[in-house]
């Protein structure tokens, strides 16, 4: 019995730790939500100490979202812009703790990459661009820029809930694979997985 109370304790310690629940889910629409202690100690968290999230091949080969969000400059982009290369698209939000712990190893995968990979840091922020841009400001990446899906769209037509989620798509656009729960992209095996786009 003991066991299963410290395995189930250990559980639920860990997945604050895995991601965060979609803003919609918990804070009305327009609201910013209250940072939690979670997302607070997530930031000073040292960067590899943390589990790896869940892959998922079960969408793999379909065709990415044909929605619209905002690249840096605040125009509008799509995932057809990028045709032609592997797109690795990474949903966070500024108020998600394992999306902040993660990033700093998602811009080395970026940085690492160069142009043969195009990744992109989608925030799920509903509160406007100004605070996803203070949150990039305040932060020293070499290679991510601030992308921006103000109502979710990319997120809805996918049925994600839980950020981070980061998916893969191959030069045609089309699926590989998708992590759910954060990850370190610096590590070998986010190289192996990343060679499954063809790069």
């Amino acid at each position: 019995m003991r066991l299963v109370i410290a395995s189930l304790l250990a559980l639920g310690l860990g997945l604050p730790l895995a991601g965060c629940d979609r803003q919609t889910a918990t804070v009305p629409q327009g609201e910013a939500p209250a940072r939690t202690d979670a997302a607070q100690a997530a930031e000073s968290a040292p960067p590899r100490s943390y589990p790896t999230g869940r892959l998922d091949r079960s969408h793999a080969g379909a065709q990415a979202p044909d929605t619209i969000f905002e690249d840096p400059q605040g125009d509008p982009a799509r995932m057809a812009d990028f045709r032609g290369r592997p797109v690795l698209v990474n949903l966070w939000a500024t108020w998600c703790g394992p999306c902040v712990v993660e990033m700093p190893s998602l811009d080395g995968l970026a940085r690492r990459e160069g142009d043969r990979v195009a990744v992109l840091a989608l925030s799920q922020d509903m509160q406007g661009r100004q605070k996803v841009t203070d949150f990039f400001a305040a932060r020293d990446f070499a290679k991510l820029e601030p992308y921006l899906d103000p109502n979710l769209d990319f997120m809805t037509s996918l049925r994600i809930d839980t950020l981070p989620t980061t998916i893969l798509y191959d030069a045609e656009g089309r699926e590989v694979w998708r992590m759910t729960g954060m990850a370190d992209w610096e590590s070998d095996r986010a190289v192996r997985l990343l060679r499954e786009a063809g790069t």
